[in-house]
């Protein structure tokens, strides 16, 4: 009989896949990748989640957070490199993965919704052979308000980083892979966590070399700002891009 695992990532969309992948195969193996990164309210969701399906967390862990695997590789993560994700997520999860099953003993199952069907071809490339399965593609097709409204039917609070405008519940809102729209959310939603992550990004490029990490047009010209600059833009009522949110994809 094959196993069940679910990339459980403390989002919407991987809590519904997991809810799909239990009502048709049984209780699945919830696998959490914890960067050490995360808002608080990521773990009240996994555990109101976990109750719900009456299945534990399996929790893995590197140990590190994503600004001390900056710091061990000596490279600033961007949207085109992410060693954070690399070793604290894909690393782990294939390792853990590979130690307790082989590719005919489970079925692995990611969250991507209907809309990001075009990623599936390189998720299962990713992990071949093991066989890669995205519930959330196929119907009935959920919208973000849809997701949200049937957790909350459920009796469960939805993470609050939605509520607030973040496209997704992973490292607190804070991602090197997310743009100019979101830095400036997380700016306003959290001063004091933006601080931090600026404060450790100016420690990290006194180590390596000072360079930007923001992308965007300013004086008609592409630049790449580090979170400060961007910080002090934003500060002076500089122009953002509204609609730069990135994209965040750990797992895959």
């Amino acid at each position: 009989m094959q196993t069940h695992i679910v990339s459980y990532s403390g989002g919407l969309s991987s809590f519904l896949c997991a809810r799909r992948v239990q009502e048709e195969h049984g209780d699945p193996v919830l696998l959490f990748l914890d960067t050490k990164t995360e808002d608080e309210d990521l773990y009240r969701f996994l555990d109101d989640t976990s109750k719900f399906m009456d299945v534990e967390v399996t929790t893995v862990a590197d140990g590190r957070d994503v600004w001390q695997v900056f710091n061990d590789v000596r490279y600033m993560g961007n949207s085109r490199r992410d060693p954070c994700s690399k070793h604290l997520k894909r690393d782990l999860a294939k390792k853990w993965v590979k130690e307790h099953y082989g590719p005919e003993e489970c079925v692995l199952y990611v969250g991507i919704g209907w809309e990001e069907i075009n990623r599936l071809e390189a998720i299962e490339g990713n992990w071949s052979p093991y066989t890669v399965k995205a519930p959330m593609v196929e119907p009935p097709y959920l919208s973000r308000h849809d997701m949200i409204e049937e957790v909350k039917s459920m009796g469960i609070e939805p993470p609050r980083l939605y509520a607030m405008g973040f496209q997704h519940n992973n490292c607190g809102g804070f991602c090197v892979k997310t743009g100019q729209a979101q830095f400036r959310l997380l700016l306003r939603e959290f001063p004091d966590r933006y601080r931090h992550h600026e404060e450790q990004q100016e420690k990290l490029f006194k180590k390596i070399g000072a360079h930007g990490t923001i992308r965007m047009q300013r004086d008609n010209k592409l630049q790449y700002l580090s979170m400060r600059e961007f910080r002090e833009h934003v500060e002076r009522q500089g122009a953002v891009d509204e609609f730069d949110f990135g994209g965040c994809g750990c797992f895959i």
